[in-house]
C-alpha cells in the first residue's frame, strides 16, 4: 500500500492536451479571465456573486492564490490551444494529502467554448494527473443538485453518484443550494479514462480541423456547437 504523501502534495504544473492547456493561475491572468467571464449566464449555478467585472474577478483570483499558498487548492486557467486565449478556469480543491483525495471544481468556461473538447479534456488531464502522477485514491466532484445537465455529464464520464447533501450551502443572494456528490476512485480510472478519451475524440472530430490541434482559428459557424445548456456540466461550486 502506498504511504500518504508528506509535505506539499499538489504542486503547480502545466498540463496540456490537444484542445486545452492548463496553466497555474496567477494575478496576471485577471484581465483575460474578466473578459472570458463577462457573460452573467456563465454563473447560473454558482453560489458566489457573478464574476462579471475585473474587480470581482481580481478578488476571486486573490482568494484562489491564497488557497494555493496554503496548499489547500491549486487553480488553473484554461487556454484554448487553437486561439491561445484564456477561456476559463478550473482547480484542484479540498486537497487532503493524508487520505490521498482531492476535488476538481470551481470550473467555468466562456460561453463560446462550451460544447467543445476543452471541458472533457481538462477533466481527462486533471484526473489523470491526480491518480497517475500524484497517487490519488479518490477524486471528488460536486454540483448543484438542481443542475440536471451537470449531473448527467458526471455520470456520463463514469463518475459514481454518492448522494445529496441537503442545505449544503447558501448562495450569495441567500438562496439554498443542495449539493450532489460524485467521485472517481483509482480502481475505476482506466474505464473512466477511456470514456473521457472517446468524448474528447468525438468533440474534436465534430469541429473543423483547424480547431483540433492548435492550428490558427478560422472561426466556427454559428450553431455548429452544442447549446450552452448541454455544456453546463461539471459545474462544481
Amino acid at each position: 500500500m502506498t504511504a500518504a504523501p508528506t509535505g506539499r502534495w499538489v504542486e503547480p504544473v502545466v498540463l496540456e492536451g490537444r484542445a486545452v492547456r492548463l496553466e497555474p493561475l496567477t494575478s496576471a491572468h485577471v484581465p483575460a479571465l474578466a473578459e472570458a467571464g463577462a457573460d452573467p449566464a456563465i454563473w447560473r449555478w454558482y453560489i458566489i456573486e457573478p464574476l462579471t467585472t475585473p474587480a470581482r474577478m481580481g478578488d476571486w483570483v486573490a482568494e484562489a492564490l491564497a488557497a494555493a499558498e496554503a496548499g489547500t487548492e491549486q487553480a488553473f486557467v484554461q487556454i484554448d490551444r487553437t486561439s491561445g486565449r484564456i477561456v476559463g478556469s478550473t482547480r484542484y480543491m479540498a486537497i487532503v494529502p493524508a487520505h490521498r483525495r482531492l476535488e476538481i471544481g470551481s470550473t467555468w468556461l466562456a460561453r463560446a467554448e462550451q460544447g467543445t473538447a476543452i471541458n472533457p479534456e481538462a477533466k481527462l488531464l486533471l484526473v489523470g494527473h491526480a491518480i497517475d502522477r500524484l497517487g490519488a485514491r479518490r477524486v471528488e466532484f460536486k454540483t448543484d443538485a438542481a443542475n440536471a445537465p451537470s449531473r448527467a455529464a458526471l455520470l456520463g464520464i463514469g463518475a459514481t453518484f454518492e448522494g445529496v447533501h441537503r442545505q449544503h450551502m447558501l448562495r450569495f443572494d441567500g438562496g439554498n443550494r443542495d449539493s450532489a456528490w460524485y467521485s472517481i476512485i483509482d480502481a475505476e480510472w482506466p474505464t473512466v479514462r477511456a470514456r473521457l478519451e472517446a468524448r474528447v475524440a468525438d468533440r474534436l472530430s465534430s469541429v473543423p480541423a483547424a480547431r483540433a490541434g492548435g492550428a490558427p482559428a478560422g472561426g466556427t459557424p454559428a450553431g455548429s456547437r452544442p447549446s450552452a445548456l448541454v455544456e453546463q456540466e461539471d459545474r462544481p461550486c
